[in-house]
């Protein structure tokens, strides 16, 4: 088993490099100047030949990359064009609203979205079962944005129970910080919802039918138990598997969200570093946010150890 964690985390390392490779080329080959952003637009050749020298991308283009690439390595992601301070110092300061959101969104999903899934596998063709796969279709195929408009309207417009925007850090209270975390946990949350439980149910209701779950029936073993310890734990790679898709999913879906509820965190800083063509700062974005989706996965290998024996051999 260590072997196999081990090669699972070796393989990150190329991965991680081919996305640094294919984000300094798109950064290069996108439309504008970055020396005349940085500069303005009053500025001189001479002056922007100076601040080209100053970015490093007057150099052969493998000599930038090489160049960058040390920078990355050694966590310096460069100066913001547009707040003009270092992109770590930007990227710190928006990180806590998206990592609440985020962790929020994942515990409340799982807890829910696998216990519905395993009730409607347990009532298989009743109504409950026909409920539970009408919210997973109607769920899984709404827009986000259309989620967060209509919760907005019902809870904060109509019975105020909830703020409308704005992020309350958790230095002012768990309450305040926990009230303005709801309606945007609730618009993430459905997707996942919804797409979990379909996957548990589907997933529970095909090891039903394997000849182990039948071996522990004619042993006289509640059905509760056969359903919680044999079904669930074979059942878990594929859930574990839909899990970890709809974690890295939430990264698309912080942008929208947090546009929508005006909370400053990571997904917001996305959408205004594009919007200001802010280079150094996308580039630290599209890294991050590509670094956590290699590390959800490494973790959902990792998991598959712990549910499938099979792997550890």
């Amino acid at each position: 088993m260590h072997r196999y964690i081990l090669q699972r985390i070796i393989t990150t390392i190329p991965v991680m490099g081919v996305v640094a490779l294919i984000v300094f080329f798109l950064m290069r080959l996108s439309v504008g100047d970055p020396a005349l952003i940085m500069a303005g637009d009053g500025a001189t050749e001479a002056q922007l030949e100076e601040m080209r020298k100053q970015m490093g991308i007057d150099s052969p283009i493998p000599v930038q990359f090489l160049n960058w690439l040390g920078q990355m390595l050694s966590g310096n992601f460069g100066i913001s064009l547009h707040s003009r301070v270092p992109v770590t110092e930007v990227i710190a300061s928006r990180v806590g609203p998206s990592l609440s959101l985020s962790i929020l969104t994942i515990l409340f999903s799982v807890s829910v979205a696998i216990p519905i899934g395993l009730l409607a596998a347990w009532s298989h063709g009743s109504v409950l079962d026909r409920l539970v796969m009408s919210f997973s279709v109607l769920g899984f195929s709404t827009p986000v944005f259309v989620i967060a408009y209509a919760l907005v309207f019902t809870f904060s417009v109509k019975a105020g129970w909830f703020p409308i925007q704005g992020y309350r850090p958790l230095a002012n209270g768990i309450g305040p910080w926990f009230t303005s975390l709801v309606l945007p946990m609730l618009s993430l949350a459905t997707v996942n919802i919804a797409l979990v439980a379909r996957i548990t149910r589907s997933s529970i209701l095909e090891v039903l039918g394997e000849e182990y779950i039948r071996t522990a029936r004619s042993k006289g073993l509640r059905e509760s138990r056969v359903f919680l310890r044999h079904a669930l734990r074979n059942a878990a790679v594929p859930i574990v598997t839909i899990v970890g898709i709809g974690a890295a999913f939430l990264m698309s879906g912080v942008v929208v969200t947090e546009s929508v509820f005006n909370i400053p965190g990571l997904g917001r800083l996305v959408l205004e570093a594009v919007l200001a063509r802010d280079y150094p700062l996308i580039q630290a974005l599209i890294l991050l946010f590509s670094a956590i989706y290699i590390f959800i996965n490494l973790v959902v290998d990792i998991l598959y150890t712990v549910f499938d024996p099979r792997i550890r051999y």
